[in-house]
């Protein structure tokens, strides 16, 4: 008989460092009062284990039948997993509290279930959070009325997985893996031990079954999910639901994917009745775009394979105490300072000394460099409350001696701005010398300095 034996250690909860003993600030990633108390069973005796699999195979010999992917209906959401589920495969879904990560993993298996039709496999929605009343006035609400999908509300995974192989579903949703919990560990729900050891138990089951798992996880305050970053490492794809509650407009964007992009996002709106997919962002975040406004150009953003028209707002005002404000919201707070620099040393504008607060319209955050140019745009017509021409776009890099770099994806940014009817469009030199003759609904401006760019439009 295996004897086993309690080892009581402490845990940092928010990044999983263990410690024989309590302290008040983790010296791994530095957050206090974040150790928890928690009790392992180890074995004295640590049973042999078979490998899993057939054992150590050559990679020419092993036999692969390409990736059969589960497309779920709703096309952003495919953008992001790169054309859908794979079999086998653990999502893991993160976003503030009530932003529409439950609506969305409803929402996904009554799309899947509807393609596959009736007599196909089951998809189950596993709940530790909800009643199955709360989540049946969800699904009424939504439009899910799918016989196919099941409800279970269940917290223990050694429950779940027995149920799970009675009805071999194709896709599983855990809402949440926050509230999961495993028997073979002795620390509280929720703990860095328990959501590990709950994640492990279902992704081997997934990877034997072929069950693809979507995982719903909560995030910190910090906004990154719970768990901690050992969470991320077990699963294969890691999606984010970004958004303001203040906001209808939803983005979803993957940092980790092991079968697609990490640059794509889908973006949705919610409404009364759930998630809708956005098919032309452009069009919606240009849709208040204020006219004959200074400080406001729009620029055309790659994100992943499609190109998104985001208007760039800047407002320079006068300094009212001894060190001037930087703001940013949805760009980087470093490389707006730089860009300033720039537009001080090179242009002859005397803007370091002002108040700047710059904005994206509509909740995106952007780091592409190619929108260097409509922000020193932005920044000089709003320090010389000059508007731009509301039918001229720009996008370009700019680098510490002023210059305009070339940028990739050129003739797919300049197709969006004629497509929505722009009839000017700024870009660097070397793109606009590379680019082959098309139609003329759309001036092309190419430029080589950011001071040439200034004297073109003030």
């Amino acid at each position: 008989m295996k004897r086993t034996r309690s080892v009581t250690q402490y845990v940092c909860q928010e990044c999983g460092n263990p410690s024989p003993r309590w302290l008040g600030k983790c010296p791994e990633c530095g957050s206090w009062n974040s150790y928890a108390e928690e009790t392992v069973e180890k074995a004295k005796t640590a049973p042999a284990r078979r490998a899993r699999g057939d054992g150590p195979q050559p990679i020419p010999v092993i036999s692969w039948g390409g990736e059969a992917r589960i497309p779920t209906g709703n096309g952003e959401l495919d953008r992001v997993l790169g054309g859908g589920f794979v079999p086998g495969s653990v999502i893991l879904v993160g976003g503030d509290p009530g932003i529409g990560k439950s609506t969305l993993a409803l929402q996904m298996l009554n799309y899947v279930s509807e393609r596959a039709g009736p007599g196909g496999h089951g998809f189950l929605y596993v709940t530790g959070e909800e009643s199955p009343v709360q989540v049946k006035m969800r699904a009424e609400r939504t439009g899910v009325s799918s016989g196919d999908v099941y409800v279970l509300t269940e917290t223990s995974v050694e429950a779940i997985l027995q149920e799970m192989e009675k009805l071999a579903p194709e896709i599983v949703v855990i809402d949440s893996i926050q509230t999961m919990f495993t028997e073979t560990f002795a620390s509280a729900p929720g703990s860095v031990g328990q959501i590990r050891e709950s994640t492990a138990r279902l992704m081997q089951y997934a990877k034997s079954s072929g069950t693809a798992v979507f995982l719903v996880g909560h995030v910190t305050k910090e906004g990154t999910i719970a768990g901690p970053k050992v969470l991320e490492h077990l699963v294969d794809t890691v999606l984010y639901f970004e958004g303001g509650k203040d906001h209808p407009y939803r983005i979803l964007r993957a940092v980790k994917n092991r079968f697609g992009s990490t640059n794509e996002i889908g973006v949705f709106e919610m409404l009364d009745s759930g998630l809708r997919e956005v098919t032309n962002p452009s069009e919606i975040f240009l849709s208040e775009r204020p006219y004959n406004a200074s400080g406001s150009v729009v620029t055309p953003s790659m994100e992943g394979t499609r190109p998104i028209l985001v208007e760039i707002q800047a407002l320079v005002s006068p300094c009212g105490f001894g060190v001037p404000r930087r703001t940013t919201i949805g760009l980087d707070n470093s490389r707006v300072s730089l860009l300033l620099a720039v537009l001080e040393k090179r242009v002859g504008l005397q803007i370091l000394g002002q108040d700047v607060f710059m904005n994206v319209a509509g909740g995106v955050k952007i780091e592409e460099p190619a929108i260097d140019l409509a922000i020193c745009l932005a920044l000089v017509s709003s320090f010389l409350n000059k508007p731009l021409d509301p039918g001229v776009v720009a996008f370009g890099e700019i680098g510490l001696a002023g210059e305009v770099r070339g940028v990739s994806h050129a003739d797919m940014r300049i197709n969006e701005a004629r497509k929505l009817g722009f009839k000017k469009c700024v870009l660097p030199r070397i793109n606009l010398d590379r680019l082959k003759p098309g139609d003329d609904s759309i001036a092309l401006i190419g430029v080589d300095s950011v001071e040439g760019a200034v004297e073109e439009f003030f």
